[in-house]
């Protein structure tokens, strides 16, 4: 399984400003409402607060993984955003996040959210990816990076 292919050039965003959880989410579905206009992004943010709840999905090293399922999607949608400031995330290591894969998923299709979310951890287990992705000097750079995992 290549993430790559989960990934849309549409659906990254390189410089997030957002300084909150909940504003880092809604703004991580900015893009994902203008591409699916059909989607409810508020409510996707409520399943990915309520998700948030249940335990941070902030994991340390800078990383943020939210995800949740929603009945009404097709198809699983992964958001990458980057944040050179750092977000408050209430990360495990009590650490602001910098690197953001937001990944929702249909109700029905557990197993693919699954092998999805063990890849991205896989991805961001690799200490120099994380340099490269925080170090990108651009969006395409950031853009090229992510095409190749």
């Amino acid at each position: 399984m290549k993430l790559g292919d989960y990934l849309d050039k549409d659906l990254v965003l390189y410089d997030l400003v957002s300084g909150s959880k909940p504003e880092v989410l809604a703004e991580l579905l900015t893009p994902v409402g203008e591409k699916y206009p059909e989607m409810d992004t508020d409510h996707a943010v409520r399943v990915l607060l309520d998700r948030e709840n249940l335990g941070t999905t902030g994991i340390g090293d800078g990383i943020a993984i939210p995800h949740g399922k929603l009945e009404d999607l097709e198809q699983v949608i992964v958001v990458v955003g980057r944040s050179v400031s750092g977000v408050e995330f209430t990360a495990l290591d009590h650490k602001p996040c910098t690197i953001f894969f937001l990944v929702l998923a249909p109700e029905k299709v557990a197993g693919m959210h699954l092998r999805i979310l063990a890849q991205v951890s896989r991805v961001l287990k690799d200490e120099a990816f994380r340099r490269e992705f925080i170090g990108a000097e651009d969006f395409e750079a950031l853009w090229k990076l992510l095409e190749e995992v």
